[in-house]
């Protein structure tokens, strides 16, 4: 039988306050209540996987272990088919600016060049198709965990298009659609999410809903 969450305190292993604030209001109607691994102190593990659940389980897990409470934690990104479902587990890296290319911090336009680049190379007929990954994985004290996965399918657009996304958004043309994810209302955007899919599997096994 899957173990199930309770009503009581549940890390969200980020430190980042947007993230917890968007997983947060998906968790609000099932109880559990949300702190994040920031406003505890906790340490960020490094992220050596090399699979989006490896990575969210890193993550899960050591939040788990240092605050000896159940915890959450996501690992996602962008997947493209003619690349070999590069950037994948290095979305976020591909970003990342060097030191000669001005302040630390992540340009995701610089990051979209990239693949547009590869995609180029690859000449006027290469396969656009792509998919956005999202693993969440739950992590209690004793060690036992849970995972769950989500996907979303789409086309890799050029130039970008849209302002009401992050990351890759303004790139990606969901199945079915013919506007990226940065096009489309935050509401909506996220009712088709691969996030949104993962968290419906969530929610699914550890609060029956």
């Amino acid at each position: 039988m899957t173990r199930r969450l309770g009503d009581g305190t549940l890390v969200i292993a980020t430190h980042n306050a947007g993230k917890l604030k968007e997983i947060a209001a998906l968790l609000a109607p099932y109880g559990p209540q949300c702190v994040s691994a920031g406003a505890l102190g906790l340490p960020e593990p490094a992220e050596t996987g090399t699979t989006f659940v490896e990575n969210a389980l890193i993550k899960a897990r050591a939040a788990a272990e240092a605050s000896q409470l159940p915890s959450l934690a996501d690992d996602s990104g962008l997947s493209v088919a003619a690349l070999g479902g590069r950037p994948g587990v290095y979305t976020a890296d591909w970003a990342e600016r060097q030191w000669f290319e001005g302040e630390p911090g992540r340009d995701w336009y610089m990051a979209m060049g990239k693949v547009e680049g590869l995609l180029q190379a690859h000449g006027p007929d290469a396969d656009r198709a792509c998919w956005f990954s999202c693993v969440l994985a739950i992590a209690w004290p004793d060690g036992e965990s849970a995972v769950y996965e989500g996907r979303v399918e789409g086309t890799y657009a050029w130039p970008p298009r849209g302002t009401m996304g992050f990351g890759y958004d303004p790139v990606f043309v969901p199945a079915g659609r013919d506007v990226t994810f940065a096009e489309l209302p935050s509401e909506e955007k996220q009712s088709m999410s691969h996030r949104a899919d993962a968290f419906r599997k969530l929610v699914a096994e550890q609060f029956g809903a």
